[in-house]
């Protein structure tokens, strides 16, 4: 069962060990969290619905309390404090196309509005309920995860939309196939929610991001069903395909999609190089880029991340291989290059060898697996860490950007220092780190985490979110970066997609959305 008010299923827990403990009391001094509000107390502020009974929607209090939200730092705000301004009326469980359009033709006529839902991951405020005259209507496709078909000649696979990471790979694997499309929030994020916020995965560098694995799929919408066909390639005008890839429920409701497979890989390993600077590792993996050398993933932390993932791991072996790195020139300036070789066990052999080689030539030094298999059996486990931060009394969020390679080096360091120099004009300190978490020939990603105190004041927490929110994404924009790398838009991210996108570009995507949603009934509120 998943958490009402965190991240993940209730019997999983990422306990911090005590070296974590001391390392955030160093960081923040004393922590004085406020308890949060109970469950029961929640559920008695779920006002009564303003739907129409449906046989597939359920009105009760806790299927619209743990649909109201997703989990982003404003989200976990309103669920833990028990102040949550809106909920959905009712949780729609439809389990076929002639379900989904039956549902938006009764919310067209309850005059309500509709908001999909895959796996409730979201970061960036994409399945919350607004305050609204109207009564909303949650869509989840929690029960639509089957396997349509699987074309083996064409390596193109038909899933209903609703399905999880994880069940996509086991039906996948037990045919010897794989997506390969692996996000942090793979073990409850959706592949309809992948292809509305165009998501990346850890190893998108090998298998693609979504928006290249999605072949096509069909989508209902208020004015009927758009089929995508899946073809390799066309010159027939503007892609159809492309209007669903981010649409955010703007349009409709994804409920199928046609994606290209690849044959389950033979080998995969992951690999740790420290480098002595930053400056090093990240010319080291644009090299490797633009060499084209076949890595499946490239995941550069600046020393701050590496410092502190090391420390939060608490393994055993982490103070003694701190020690050595330090006694042959690796200071506190090293940083933490993890990268992956997928495929042929010959080919995953030369993909390590050149990878090494070339990271050799900027100082790199090779450390084998250990590393690497800490960070794989971590991927989609540490973001458990969140619940265990939050009761000691620390706060985490993330962000993201990409942008040229000529813009990286300078960029990286400003984005952090924005979110700290935010912090620190209200009397509080953050502790904040990056990594180049995709990287590309052209360019990279940018993803930075900040820590930060907890106050007994929500509403103090929020504002002081607010302020290093804003602040980095000013600043993301000053180095013509793009607001979001692979979250989404959402409500976070919405005032600052018109500098990216312009007057002409966010007037063709209200056009658009207007298109297939006359009235505005679908997720109003988000993308923009």
């Amino acid at each position: 069962m998943k958490r009402w008010n965190g991240w993940g299923n209730v019997n999983t827990d990422y306990p911090a060990p005590d070296s974590a403990r001391v390392y955030l009391l160093n960081l923040f001094g004393s922590l004085d969290p406020a308890p949060d509000a109970d469950l029961e107390t929640v559920l008695r502020s779920v006002p009564a619905s303003r739907l129409p009974a449906h046989p597939l929607v359920d009105m009760s209090p806790m299927e619209r309390l743990t649909h109201a939200r997703g989990q982003s730092t404003p989200d976990w705000l309103a669920l833990r404090s028990g102040r949550v301004p809106a909920f959905p009326d009712g949780v729609a469980y439809p389990v076929s196309e002639e379900q989904v359009r039956d549902l938006l033709a009764y919310a067209k006529k309850a005059g309500a509005i509709v908001i999909p839902y895959g796996g409730g991951t979201s970061v960036v405020g994409h399945v919350n309920a607004p305050r609204s005259d109207a009564p909303a209507l949650t869509l989840s496709l929690e029960k639509m995860t089957r396997l349509l078909d699987l074309d083996e000649t064409s390596r193109i696979a038909n899933f209903e939309a609703g399905v999880p990471g994880p069940e996509l790979e086991r039906v996948l694997r037990q045919r010897g196939y794989t997506l390969g499309h692996f996000p942090q929030s793979h073990e409850f994020s959706t592949l309809g929610g992948w292809i509305a916020t165009r998501s990346s995965g850890q190893q998108s560098y090998y298998y693609g991001r979504i928006e290249q694995l999605f072949a096509g799929g069909r989508m209902e919408t208020p004015r009927g069903t758009l089929e995508m066909r899946p073809v390799p390639a066309s010159a027939a005008g503007i892609d159809v395909r492309e209007m669903a890839l981010g649409s955010e429920g703007r349009m409709g409701v994804i409920t199928s999609a046609k994606v290209r497979v690849s044959k389950a890989p033979e080998a995969e390993e992951f690999y740790g190089v420290f480098f002595p600077t930053w400056e090093q590792g990240s010319e080291a993996v644009r090299r490797i880029a633009q060499e084209r050398t076949p890595v499946s993933m490239l995941r550069l932390s600046n020393p701050v991340e590496t410092e502190t993932t090391l420390i939060l791991s608490g393994k055993s072996w982490v103070p003694a291989a701190t020690k050595g790195l330090a006694l042959v020139g690796y200071g506190s300036e090293r940083c933490l290059l993890v990268f992956g070789a997928t495929g042929a066990a010959a080919q995953v052999r030369r993909t390590r060898a050149q990878t090494a080689a070339i990271c050799r030539k900027y100082g790199g030094m090779f450390v084998g697996t250990v590393v690497g298999h800490t960070w794989e059996k971590a991927r989609f486990y540490s973001p458990y860490l969140r619940n265990t931060l939050w009761d000691i009394g620390v706060a985490v969020d993330t962000l993201e950007t990409a942008l040229p390679w000529s813009q990286v080096q300078e960029a990286s360091q400003a984005i952090p220092a924005s979110i700290s120099a935010a912090l620190e004009s209200l009397g509080e300190k953050a502790h904040v780190f990056a990594h180049l978490s995709h990287i590309y020939r052209d360019g990279a990603s940018i993803y930075t985490t900040f820590l930060f105190r907890r106050t007994q004041d929500p509403d103090e927490l929020l504002a002081r979110w607010q302020a290093m929110k804003h602040a980095a994404s000013l600043t993301i924009q000053k180095y013509g970066g793009t607001i979001t790398h692979q979250h989404g838009v959402g409500a976070d991210h919405a005032p600052y997609l018109p500098a990216e996108k312009g007057t002409l570009g966010m007037d063709a995507i209200r056009a658009a959305c207007k298109s297939f949603d006359p009235d505005g009934m679908m997720n109003p509120g988000k993308l923009f």
